[in-house]
């Protein structure tokens, strides 16, 4: 499958055969000072421009910019709201600063697999349903108590499904799509295209209460390990990010809308509510559901021919 380059997108009288995600962070204009520029413009967006707007649902909902005094509906506006913002930036940042698709941070073939996308959502939901939801019960049954306000969280579900969609598929392509292109400017190892991922998902979560609750475990197991580190490197084998965003997807859909836990980072309706957060058994069943994930992901479904190893060092001529 070839894909003729285009300028000021692709590049300029090249041809690219099967090239993977990582290598159209040199299509358009790629030089160094405009991925700095480009994560300027992306932590503006988010950081100060989604804050204004988090702040103003705040105000409209309470009369005062305080998150704390907000019900469980507005504290998840509040913190979703932000979300949009940051994905403009990130798509000011790639088609303006770049020149190049959006659709680049996803995949450098012609159209996304939203297909690869789905199997990515199952192979992490199914597991995550049994093991992390279906386990958890069975062992603290008592913990568990069912959300009988059906009507609250039927109207619920519509808008958290678009905004779980928005900031899921934002994260990825930012900390899995342009962190890993800009990160490919410096190095095309693998090993350290993952890691420099993974040290940037964990950060900004470091601030999340369960990670402060469940200190180091939680940190490292849901953050820094999964989704951090493995969702790059299947991401990087792959050579596209589809399987990871319908993994993103999924995995907050069963912690935002079917199991939520007081005193983490989102309070919500969910249709099961826990009476704690359990770090450890949390943690330990992310190492069973990794395996599980995988057997799915590239057992059970067939992947789409995967792309060419990442490999940039050939290509000259910086913009």
């Amino acid at each position: 499958m070839k894909f003729k380059a285009i300028k000021g997108k692709q590049g300029i009288g090249t041809e690219v055969q099967d090239a993977t995600y990582v290598e159209a962070a040199r299509w358009g204009k790629y030089r160094g000072w405009r991925y700095v520029l480009g994560l300027v413009v992306i932590l503006f967006a988010w950081l100060v421009v989604g804050t204004g707007a988090s702040v103003l649902v705040a105000f409209a909902l309470s009369g005062q910019p305080d998150y704390t005094v907000l019900d469980p509906f507005g504290k998840f506006l509040f913190v979703m709201v932000g979300f949009a913002f940051f994905l403009v930036g990130v798509l000011i940042a790639v088609t303006r600063i770049h020149r190049r698709h959006a659709r680049t941070l996803v995949t450098a073939r012609e159209k996304i697999s939203w297909r690869r996308v789905g199997q990515g959502f199952v192979a992490w939901f199914v597991p995550v349903c049994l093991i992390g939801g279906l386990g958890q019960y069975l062992l603290y049954p008592d913990t568990f108590s069912f959300n009988s306000d059906l009507a609250s969280f039927a109207l619920f579900v519509p808008l958290a499904l678009v905004l779980i969609a928005i900031q899921t598929t934002t994260e990825e392509l930012f900390f899995r799509g342009y962190v890993v292109q800009g990160a490919s400017m410096i190095s095309t190892n693998r090993v350290f295209l993952a890691i420099v991922a993974a040290v940037a998902f964990t950060l900004p979560h470091l601030a999340n209460p369960e990670a402060i609750s469940g200190g180091w475990l939680t940190v490292f197991f849901n953050y820094f390990l999964v989704p951090g580190l493995l969702w790059t490197v299947v991401s990087l084998i792959d050579g596209t990010t589809e399987l990871a965003i319908g993994v993103h997807f999924a995995n907050n859909i069963g912690g935002i809308l079917l199991i939520n836990a007081p005193g983490t980072a989102l309070t919500t309706p969910a249709l099961f509510t826990v009476s704690e957060f359990r770090a450890t058994y949390v943690a330990l069943s992310v190492l069973v559901i990794v395996p599980i994930f995988l057997a799915i992901a590239y057992k059970v479904f067939k992947r789409d021919k995967a792309s060419e190893p990442v490999s940039q060092s050939d290509r000259k001529g910086r913009r």
